[in-house]
């Protein structure tokens, strides 16, 4: 009894003296699959923006937008009439309000210059060296006009091309009091001859090249005209010699 005694006397002993057990240190969490870190979101969301940037300006590019093709509209002078192009080609000025040859396509060719193109007939107002005003088949340079508003909310149409040589004042598109057409070098900007106000009717958009991408004609020459090849050397050596 004494040695049993003694042995559970000398196991309590080492189980109390015994060193105290180290800690279990908590196991490190893994991340399930499929969740992300916040930096890792940040640059997936950074990557999709740059994606649909890229998306959307190859979209712009596939479809231009459409661009301004002409505005039609009336002329209305302030002496009462309303310009009008005969299909023969003559101008002049009516009062009918509801003639079918006072519409005209006003069509920018740049910048606050426009190409005054009749509608039942196509061709455009030109106004020659002489000041005349005349109809033209073909966009030439005597078919480019100023548009300028003036100061009673008029607007004037100078031409571009021809001018007073010692002032250097404009030629305008005017009518006179009895609706005819008058020469541009004697209609001024501040008479009522050059105020016209246009009437807005239509404005047409199309996705073609419009005139600003077309190329003039000079006004010396005509597309009707054949070119004549300048000579060589040897044909002005001849004309020469001759």
């Amino acid at each position: 009894m004494a040695a049993l005694a003694s042995s559970l006397i000398r196991q309590k002993r080492e189980v109390r003296d015994a060193p105290p057990a180290r800690p279990i240190s908590a196991q490190r969490k893994v991340c399930p699959r499929g969740t992300k870190s916040l930096c890792q979101k940040q640059l997936l969301v950074l990557i999709s923006k740059v994606r649909l940037c890229g998306g959307r300006k190859g979209r712009l590019e596939k479809s231009p937008e459409p661009q301004l093709k002409g505005i039609v509209t009336k002329l209305f002078c302030r002496h009462g009439f309303h310009l009008r192009m005969h299909p023969d080609g003559v101008i002049d000025g009516t009062r009918e309000d509801s003639n079918s040859f006072t519409l005209f396509n006003l069509i920018p060719v740049g910048l606050r210059v426009v190409a005054i193109q009749g509608t039942a007939s196509g061709q455009y107002v030109a106004m020659n060296a002489e000041g005349h005003l005349y109809t033209s088949a073909h966009f030439t340079a005597e078919c480019r006009f100023k548009e300028c508003v003036f100061e009673n909310y008029y607007v004037t149409y100078a031409s571009t091309l021809y001018r007073q040589r010692e002032s250097g004042r404009s030629w305008y598109l005017g009518l006179n009091k009895e609706g005819q057409p008058m020469k541009g070098n004697r209609v001024k900007k501040t008479k009522a001859a050059a105020h016209f106000l246009p009437k807005l009717l239509e404005v047409a958009m199309y996705r073609e090249p419009s005139l600003h991408n077309v190329e003039e004609l000079p006004p010396s020459r005509r597309l009707d005209e054949p070119e004549v090849p300048p000579p060589n050397d040897r044909e002005t050596a001849q004309l020469d010699a001759t």
